[in-house]
């Protein structure tokens, strides 16, 4: 029996889990493509680069109508400090030439405790607060722009931050519930979950929630079989758990901040399509 024609559990037996939206307000197409999920209940979550030159009031307020009435999706704040974007905060160090580091530099600076920890506070703390005054509220939860959250030193001016701008909101943590034999084709999946040990044991100590379970990492190439992965992600996962996705539509803008391009077409293509629901139905999970 395929993955669309299996029996789908009860209703009332789906674990209900985040599909979430990673990366709105990096580019005007990659918004809408988003937006039109969100109102299709094809995912239920999206997480917003306060930062990204796409992200003004406009956008912020389409996105914020689409919680009117008793629907609910989860918006959150994907704490962004990599190139090539800038900090929102005045005498943020380092820098190169204007924006943050590139993503193995920032890496390494952390595992060696090179960064500022009062300056990353600071930062955070204004991504926090321009998303409040853009969206009119707190972020649901928190993650990471490339998971930057999750690495030394940053890991804790984010916890911090939660706990004191945002204490209602759980912070994205990306451990596997898939053991580790069937994870070891997926490098960028094991660091992440690595990273998360110290991550969750941080947050325990602040009181700040997190997700239960973590998927939806892969190799971001050319031949990346997105629905083909996609009804992997679902395996074993609690309820509760996140699945990150990049669903959008190619445009300048995208092409000029993102090497991420044609892929987010690929998925944003898998979620529309009238076989999806069935996929989520046929493994017993259904949108929280």
């Amino acid at each position: 029996m395929s993955e669309a024609t299996a029996v789908p559990a009860p209703a009332s037996e789906r674990r209900h889990i985040w599909l979430c939206a990673d990366d709105y307000g990096i580019s005007l197409s990659v918004n809408t493509a988003i937006r039109d999920l969100l109102a299709r209940g094809r995912i239920n979550a999206t997480s917003v680069m306060v930062g990204a030159p796409s992200f003004h009031r406009t956008e912020a307020l389409s996105l914020a109508s689409l919680n009117g009435g008793a629907r609910r999706i989860a918006i959150g704040l994907h704490v962004t400090l990599t190139a090539p974007f800038a900090p929102l905060s005045a005498g943020f160090a380092p820098l190169r030439d204007g924006a943050f580091l590139p993503l193995a530099t920032l890496l390494s600076r952390a595992a060696q405790h090179r960064l500022k920890p009062n300056l990353l506070t600071i930062e955070i703390a204004d991504q926090v607060r321009m998303f409040i005054h853009r969206l009119g509220r707190a972020p649901d939860f928190i993650d990471g722009h490339q998971h930057v959250h999750l690495f030394p030193q940053i890991r804790d001016a984010v916890l911090k931050v939660a706990s004191e701008l945002a204490p209602n909101a759980w912070v994205r943590q990306c451990s596997s519930a898939v053991p580790l034999a069937g994870r070891l084709g997926d490098p960028k999946g094991l660091l992440v979950d690595w990273l998360s040990r110290g991550f969750r044991r941080r947050a325990q100590a602040l009181g700040v929630r997190t997700n239960p379970a973590f998927a939806g990492t892969y190799h971001f190439n050319d031949r990346a079989d997105f629905a083909a992965m996609f009804p992997r992600f679902l395996d074993r996962l609690p309820d509760g758990s996140v699945v990150m996705c990049h669903p959008g539509i190619v445009d300048a803008e995208l092409r000029r901040l993102d090497p991420l391009t044609t892929l987010r077409e690929r998925e944003y293509a898998f979620f529309l399509d009238d076989t999806f629901p069935a996929v989520l139905a046929s493994h017993g999970v259904a949108l929280a």
